[in-house]
């Protein structure tokens, strides 16, 4: 069973990583600040540093969601990776972006309302601007995804006027500066993604006695880098051509502004232990410039689309997750 839930964890962070890779690498590659190859080496290279050096505070919070007894944590943990793993891939062929933090908080829950009711999931609450449990998950979610639109829209605003009549000769250190924001947001991507493997790896290894106490040790953390990155470096052109062209077609400033955005969102969202979704704040964030430079360009169908699969993510991988648990449990 532990074999089982530590392949399902990776597979959720490659699915992750592939799904995700659109977030970090669509804005440079449309724009042509960076070439696709670059643009997966750079990203694949700041999610590793992002999901080694910003801590483990995003794991300890998905770690908490479910209370259940230690006989019964191994077959929640890993109906849990299969539902969200499933909707992930699901998604993914639809090219729809999806949101992971959604996917596994949902999971989470679902799995543990199906094998103890109510009282196995931790709902929590907010800590000050620290999350616990699902209520605080999904405060951060939906405020971080609310918060990316009038961000972004300001943003682009401020910086067109301060370049107002700057020439072409500006494309340039533009571009440059999107080779930045796309760093920072692989960085913080890799912070907050990846530790979402890790905590379910961590409690895993906690409920079957291979750790002393619920941590994430280094080889963990290293794990949930890798499974990221390998599924970065796969790509999600799907999401990319959704993200660069199909909600509003990003030029170079726009690029920047989007990213720099959400890179800021998730960043904070990671040092809070929030479990956010990537994806749920740079397409609202690209939403954000297009309604700023040109309200009437912005493809609402397609923002439409990405708001229904926002909405449906986590009712449906929840009960993907409690329809797995009782097939799991049944074949045991």
């Amino acid at each position: 069973m532990l074999v089982a839930i530590v392949i399902l964890a990776v597979g959720f962070g490659l699915a992750n990583g592939l799904h995700d890779a659109g977030n970090a690498i669509a804005a440079p590659v449309v724009t042509r600040a960076l070439r696709p190859g670059q643009a997966i080496a750079l990203a694949a290279t700041f999610h590793v540093i992002g999901a080694l050096v910003i801590g483990t505070a995003v794991a300890t919070t998905v770690a908490g969601i479910v209370a259940v007894p230690h006989a019964d944590t191994l077959l929640v943990l890993g109906s849990a990776a299969l539902g969200a793993l499933a909707w992930n891939l699901f998604t993914l062929a639809l090219g729809l972006p999806c949101s992971s933090g959604h996917c596994l908080v949902g999971a989470l829950s679902g799995a543990a309302l199906a094998d103890h009711g109510a009282t196995a999931v931790h709902w929590g609450g907010m800590q000050g601007l620290r999350p616990v449990g699902v209520v605080g998950s999904l405060v951060w979610l939906g405020l971080s995804s609310a918060v990316a639109v009038p961000l972004a829209l300001a943003g682009i605003r401020v910086a067109r006027r301060s370049l107002r009549g700057a020439g072409r000769s500006l494309l340039t250190p533009v571009r440059r500066g999107e080779i930045v924001t796309t760093a920072a947001l692989a960085l913080a991507h890799g912070s907050n993604d990846a530790q979402k493997t890790m905590g379910l790896l961590a409690l895993a290894l906690f409920t079957t006695g291979h750790l002393a106490h619920l941590g994430v040790p280094f080889w963990v953390r290293l794990t949930g880098a890798g499974a990221i990155t390998i599924g970065t470096t796969l790509g999600g052109w799907s999401v990319v051509r959704t993200l660069g062209r199909g909600i509003f077609p990003l030029r170079a400033l726009d690029g920047l502004v989007s990213q720099g955005t959400a890179s800021l969102i998730v960043l904070a969202g990671s040092l809070f232990g929030a479990p956010l979704s990537t994806t749920d704040v740079v397409a609202p964030a690209v939403v954000g410039v297009g309604a700023g430079e040109r309200w009437r360009h912005v493809r609402w169908r397609v923002v439409r689309a990405i708001g229904i699969a926002w909405l449906v993510t986590l009712p449906v991988s929840g009960g993907l997750g409690a329809l797995t648990l009782v097939a799991w449990r049944a074949l045991r």
